[in-house]
C-alpha cells in the first residue's frame, strides 16, 4: 500500500479513530503528533480546517475523521462496516451520534458553572440512555464483530476513565450494556494502543487548564 502518515494531536479522540482503524487493518503507518496550540506552518498549509486527524497520501491530504475512515475501507484490508447497505447507514447514523456525545463531552468538560454542568450531565445521561437502548448482546456494537462504531466509541469512553476518578456523575448508572461495552472496548488492543501511556495524565492537566465547573471538583 501507499505509505501513510497521519498527522496527530495526543487528546484528539478524532485521531484515535483513526489510528484503531488502522490497527484493526493492520495498515503500516507514521504518526506526526502535533501541538495544535501552535501548528506549524507546514499544516495550516494542508489542513483548511487547521483541525487532527489529517491523513497525508503520497502529495494528498484528506482531513475529517470520517473521510479517513471511509478511505480506509475503500482501500485497506479487513472491513469494519457491514456489507449490507442498510446495516451500514445505522452503523454511519450511530458514528455521527458519538459525534454529538463527544460535542456533549466537550461542555461537560467545558462547563463553567454548577447549572450549565448539570445540564451537560442530563444530556449525557439521555445520549447514552438512547445507546443502552439500541445495544444487542455484544460485545461489540454489532455483536462479536468490531466495527467503526467502535471505533468511535472506545475514544469516548476513554474519557470517563479520568471523569470516575474525579466522582460518580451518574451518567452510565443503570446501563449494563453500555458498561458492558466500554469493558471490551478497553481490552482491544488497538484501543489501547491507540493513545500514548500517560493519556490519563495529559487529560487531567488539560481538564484542570479549563478552569470549568469541573476543574474545581477536581481541587
Amino acid at each position: 500500500m501507499t505509505p501513510l502518515t497521519l498527522i496527530s494531536h495526543h487528546l484528539c479522540p478524532y485521531v484515535q479513530r483513526a489510528v484503531i482503524a488502522l490497527s484493526e487493518k493492520a495498515v503500516p503507518f507514521e504518526r506526526v503528533d502535533i501541538d495544535l496550540a501552535n501548528k506549524p506552518d507546514w499544516f495550516k498549509a494542508i489542513s483548511p480546517l487547521g483541525k487532527t486527524p489529517v491523513l497525508k497520501v503520497r502529495d494528498h491530504a484528506i482531513f475529517e475523521s470520517a473521510v479517513i475512515l471511509e478511505y480506509l475501507e475503500d482501500t485497506g484490508p479487513n472491513p469494519l462496516h457491514p456489507a449490507d447497505p442498510l446495516a451500514r447507514a445505522d452503523h454511519r447514523a450511530w458514528m455521527e451520534f458519538g459525534s454529538a456525545v463527544l460535542n456533549d463531552i466537550a461542555g461537560f468538560y467545558s462547563a463553567p458553572d454548577g447549572a450549565a454542568f448539570e445540564a451537560k450531565v442530563v444530556a449525557l445521561e439521555a445520549r447514552f440512555a438512547w445507546i443502552e437502548q439500541r445495544l444487542g448482546d455484544g460485545p461489540f456494537f454489532a455483536g462479536n464483530r468490531f466495527s467503526l462504531v467502535d471505533t468511535v466509541f472506545g475514544p469516548v469512553f476513554r474519557y470517563f476513565d479520568v471523569f470516575d476518578r474525579i466522582d460518580d456523575f451518574g451518567i452510565l448508572t443503570d446501563k449494563p450494556k453500555t458498561k458492558a461495552w466500554r469493558t471490551a472496548l478497553a481490552a482491544r488492543p488497538s484501543v489501547v494502543a491507540a493513545v500514548s501511556s500517560d493519556y490519563d495524565v495529559r487529560l487531567e492537566a488539560f481538564v484542570r487548564g479549563r478552569h470549568s465547573h469541573l476543574t474545581r471538583l477536581m481541587r
